[in-house]
């Protein structure tokens, strides 16, 4: 059989994902888990009915893309300016922070220190997929919990796409300051093309043939996925563009039929997104470094969090909602797992450096995910009482 085939690959996915989140309803545990599990057992590492996890990984990215679109169409932009300027001390003072506990942690198990810094680096960040999935948007409290975590991955967004340009251009004979430079100077100008496009020609269109659900559909999807290609090609990223298209017609009154009619298609992509992730796990290499990426996992997923409530309640926060905050930050990213891929693919660090981040990042997804669904409101909690979307 073809295990390159797209439809070979969608039927592995999604009924494996039905009979796994079956079982994990069943004696209930978060599908999240069930997605990883599966991702684990169809991948190269487990039965190998999958070999090529990087066509998955391209398909689930869109989902990536997706989820960032409809965050920001519930969030106008005043609110998000505001956000932004109240979590950049907190998002600031807790990157130094966990880079440097990253950098001494690593150096201590004898790691030299570019390869402590890389895995600092790779601590600095917390999940995008599973801070935002795992966020109510419809419930009031949630509304503000939500802003104050998209400001802060946001933040933390920006500050990995320089450090993925740095890598990059670390190996590069003609890097400079322009390179450095030119995110900068591309992100307020997308901003304002955005902002004069949705203005002047976007909520034109939108009143012209609101009665019309297909279009609006298309219309918007088309420019979630343009934006997004746009700010790619400038030099930012796909997250971020999708990210600024939807805050752009935040304010639209389709809003919300757009959020709505988005949900069904994010969740396809994500599925697959956390299926691929658990078939990119080497369980062959945890005998080797299992104790090292244990450390690393419990700073992620104890000391993360515990810095963040400190910081939140330093910022006014109450103290039931800067723990719940804290908690739905307390794990690695996705960035954690492309900074080790990238610094291994440049020679910047060992293999084993590599597999330590990308251990430690997907155990922490897997407990993260577990105690955020088993003890917070989110849309896929196992709990009636707690499941809000």
């Amino acid at each position: 059989m073809d295990n390159t085939s797209i439809v070979y690959i969608l039927f592995l996915v999604f009924c494996g994902a039905a009979l796994l989140a079956t079982l994990a309803l069943t004696i209930r545990q978060s599908l999240i888990i069930a997605y990883i599990g599966l991702g684990i057992v169809i991948g190269p590492w487990g039965l190998n009915l999958i070999s090529d996890v990087n066509l998955i990984q391209n398909i689930a990215n869109v989902g990536i893309i997706f989820l960032l679109f409809l965050l920001g169409l519930n969030l106008h932009p005043q609110e998000l300016i505001r956000l932004a300027g109240k979590t950049t001390i907190i998002t600031g003072f807790s990157s130094l922070a966990l880079l440097g506990l990253g950098y001494g942690y690593s150096l201590a198990f004898g790691y030299t220190h570019t390869e402590a810094l890389i895995v600092g680096s790779a601590l600095m960040f917390s999940s995008t997929i599973i801070g935002l999935k795992l966020i109510p948007t419809t419930v009031l409290h949630h509304q503000h919990t939500g802003e104050v975590i998209i400001s802060i991955l946001l933040l933390q967004d920006i500050i990995a796409i320089f450090l993925l340009l740095l890598l990059e251009g670390s190996a590069s004979s003609d890097f400079g300051w322009y390179a450095m430079s030119k995110p900068l100077l591309a992100f307020p100008l997308l901003v304002l093309a955005c902002y004069l496009l949705e203005r002047y020609l976007l909520s034109n269109l939108i009143r012209r043939f609101d009665r019309i659900q297909e279009y609006i559909f298309l219309l918007a999807v088309g420019w979630c996925l343009g934006v997004a290609e746009v700010a790619e090609q400038i030099g930012l990223s796909y997250e971020i563009g999708a990210f600024i298209a939807g805050v752009s017609i935040a304010r639209s009154p389709i809003a919300l039929f757009i959020s709505e009619n988005l949900k069904p298609l994010r969740d396809f992509f994500l599925i697959i997104f956390f299926v691929a992730l658990g078939a990119n796990f080497n369980l062959g290499v945890l005998p080797a470094i299992w104790l090292e990426a244990l450390g690393l996992t419990l700073i992620a997923i104890a000391v993360k969090p515990a810095l963040y409530r400190l910081l939140m309640r330093l910022n006014q926060e109450g103290p039931g909602q800067s723990t719940e905050i804290a908690m739905r930050l307390g794990q690695m990213s996705e960035f954690s797992l492309l900074i080790a891929v990238m610094a291994t693919e440049l020679a910047i660090v060992r293999a084993e450096v590599s597999y330590l981040i990308q251990i430690a990042t997907l155990a922490s997804f897997v407990f993260s995910s577990y105690y955020v669904v088993a003890r917070y409101p989110t849309p896929i909690a196992i709990s009636d009482k707690l499941r809000r979307d």
